[in-house]
Formats: C-alpha cells, sequence, structure tokens
C-alpha cells in the first residue's frame, strides 16, 4: 500500500479500463496461444474475449483520458525507431505516458491481434461450420480451411514474436528509467517527472 509521501510524488497515468484491458488480454492470449486444437472451445473463447477486448480498447483510445487515447502516443516508425536507439545509448527521455516505441508496439500489437482472431474466426467456421463466419464457407472445402489455418497460426505466432520484444523493451525500459512499469501497470501510477527533459 503506498503512503502519502509516495503518493504525493506519483501521478495517476493509467486508468482502470486501461489496465484491466491490458491484463485482460494478457490472459486470454496466454490462454488461446496454449490450447490451440486440444481444447477448441477454450481456444475460441478465448479468442472472443480478445475481441471484445480489443473493441472496447479501440473506442477507449479515442474517447478515454489523456493517456489512452491514441494522439497521445501513436507516433511515426521513424521516431520510434529513433527512441529505440537513444534507450540503447542511454539518453532516451523519460515518458510519463507510452514512449514511441511502445506506442508503436501497442499498435502492432491491436494489428496482429485483430488479424489473429478475424482469422481465426473464419477458420472456426470453415473447419466446424460454427461462429458467426460459417455461413460464409459452407461448402468451402479443404483448401481454404488449410490457407486460413496457415494465416491463423502465423498471426498468432507473430503476435506471441511482439510479445517477446515488448517484454524485452518493458525490462531495459524500467532499467534505463528505474521505474517498475509492470507495477504502473497494476496500480497505475507512476513517478511524476522530475527532469525538464522528460515529457508528459
Amino acid at each position: 500500500m503506498q503512503t502519502n509521501s509516495q503518493i504525493s510524488s506519483h501521478i495517476k497515468v493509467w486508468d482502470p479500463l486501461v489496465r484491466t484491458f491490458h491484463w485482460v488480454l494478457v490472459g486470454a492470449f496466454v490462454v488461446a496461444f496454449i490450447t490451440e486444437d486440444d481444447f477448441l472451445t477454450l481456444h475460441v473463447w478465448a479468442g472472443y474475449t480478445i475481441g471484445a477486448a480489443i473493441a472496447v480498447r479501440l473506442l477507449w483510445g479515442f474517447i478515454g483520458p489523456r493517456h489512452a487515447r491514441f494522439t497521445d502516443f501513436v507516433t511515426s516508425p521513424r521516431n520510434a525507431m529513433q527512441y529505440v536507439k537513444d534507450t540503447l545509448l542511454l539518453r532516451a527521455r523519460r515518458y510519463i505516458g507510452h514512449n514511441p516505441a511502445g506506442g508503436l508496439m501497442i499498435v502492432a500489437l491491436l494489428i496482429s491481434l485483430t488479424l489473429s482472431v478475424v482469422t481465426g474466426i473464419a477458420l472456426y467456421g470453415a473447419e466446424e461450420q460454427a461462429g458467426p463466419m460459417a455461413s460464409l464457407f459452407i461448402g468451402s472445402g479443404e483448401r481454404w480451411e488449410d490457407a486460413l489455418e496457415e494465416v491463423h497460426e502465423f498471426f498468432s505466432n507473430f503476435t506471441m514474436l511482439l510479445v517477446v520484444i515488448h517484454l524485452a523493451g518493458v525490462l531495459i525500459e524500467s532499467l534505463v528509467h528505474k521505474e517498475n512499469l509492470v507495477a504502473s501497470m497494476i496500480n497505475g501510477f507512476k513517478r511524476t517527472n522530475t527532469n525538464e527533459a522528460e515529457r508528459f
């Protein structure tokens, strides 16, 4: 539990919806990734959960509080790469919200996860004749099933790769700026800026 002095030196950055979205997405993706074909019903519902969470987060990215909005953290790949370079050189400025690399990673994860969900629902319709896309794949045959399975697996594995990169970025950022970013995504608080080079 944080004391009054700790709270006074910290600022609430991540609202409850952003934090809930993050951890629901983590849990659902882990479940979906490890179940695959072995526990199809659980896999499908994990996929639906991911899809619903993304839909809510996309809406919140336009109407949510400052640091939840896309306008606060979506930037160009060039800015993101410059930030990565500055981080490796130990001269990157600290951001209260998402840094440029983190913002780009969020966009990449949302896109990859969305494509994983859509291709998964399509595959479910083609293979099991179930789900919201089932009617589109009546009599589609094994060719469609094989193609959809390949694409679905690609985006699922690509998402896992992004997750690994994201975790590495969180670890490096936490070390460089001496800040526990995992804890901040749990309690919502981050340290207030103490340097003019840092940015809200």
